[in-house]
């Protein structure tokens, strides 16, 4: 496996298209000409209680987001039925999109070495992207802590004080 890519403020995203779990079709071409600002954000499983705090802070934040005409995908290696037991369980109001042979985390830079306990190993390293409508990124960062992450992105992004 070569070494990831790590993408950089100003930079063109990649562009990209995914099913959700539900089994719509997103395509960043499309919110990009819609407009939209498209929030990605990477996390390593579903229903476990890092990935859940950080979900259920996009969900309890979307009024403001969807207000700012800002959009949010979350994308881990999980299965379509992972996915949905997570959304229904959690009561998600946003799409998680299917990763799993992980060509999003691939192209995004997200899957790479990581080390526990001493250990190394591959795997999703929390990561989120803000990506304007001109398809240019606006925000992005690797390795964020899930708690309080989604507090300090809407500060980032001047949504909140």
């Amino acid at each position: 496996m070569s070494e990831a890519i790590t993408h950089e403020n100003g930079a063109q995203a990649p562009r990209f298209s995914a099913h959700d779990s539900a089994g719509t079709l997103h395509e960043l071409e499309g919110y990009m000409a819609d407009g939209k600002t498209v929030i990605v954000y990477f996390y390593p499983r579903d229903s476990t209680p890092g990935c859940t705090k950080q979900a259920c802070d996009f969900r309890d934040n979307m009024a403001l987001l969807q207000s700012e005409n800002i959009i949010v995908l979350g994308v881990s290696k999980d299965s379509e039925a992972s996915h949905e037991r997570f959304i229904a369980k959690q009561e998600l109001n946003f799409p998680l999109l299917l990763d799993t042979e992980g060509d999003l985390h691939e192209t995004f830079g997200t899957w790479r070495m990581k080390k526990n306990y001493g250990r190394e190993y591959m795997g999703c390293v929390r990561s989120t992207f803000v990506i304007n409508p001109d398809g240019s990124f606006k925000w992005l960062r690797y390795n964020v802590r899930a708690k309080g992450h989604v507090s300090m992105l809407m500060r980032e992004l001047g949504l909140v004080e």
